[in-house]
């Protein structure tokens, strides 16, 4: 799996977490699922992904993307 699948399915799987426990324990979970989208959108402009850098220090390979 490249670098980039790996961002794009732990983005995936953060945002579903995150409106799970907005349904299942509070209605502020929501700030959570804000915060994703807000660092997504960052990072389509900047480059800079926090994600992205975890990943690369596990060993995944480079995509086009980051």
């Amino acid at each position: 799996m490249s670098l980039d699948r790996a961002v794009l399915a732990f983005a995936g799987v953060m945002i579903l977490l995150s409106v799970l426990l907005t349904v299942f324990v509070s209605i502020y979970w929501l700030w959570f699922t804000a915060f994703i989208g807000l660092n997504m959108l960052q990072s389509a402009f900047t480059g800079f992904c926090p994600a992205a850098m975890i990943f690369r220090k596990l060993g995944f390979k480079p995509g086009t993307a980051f």
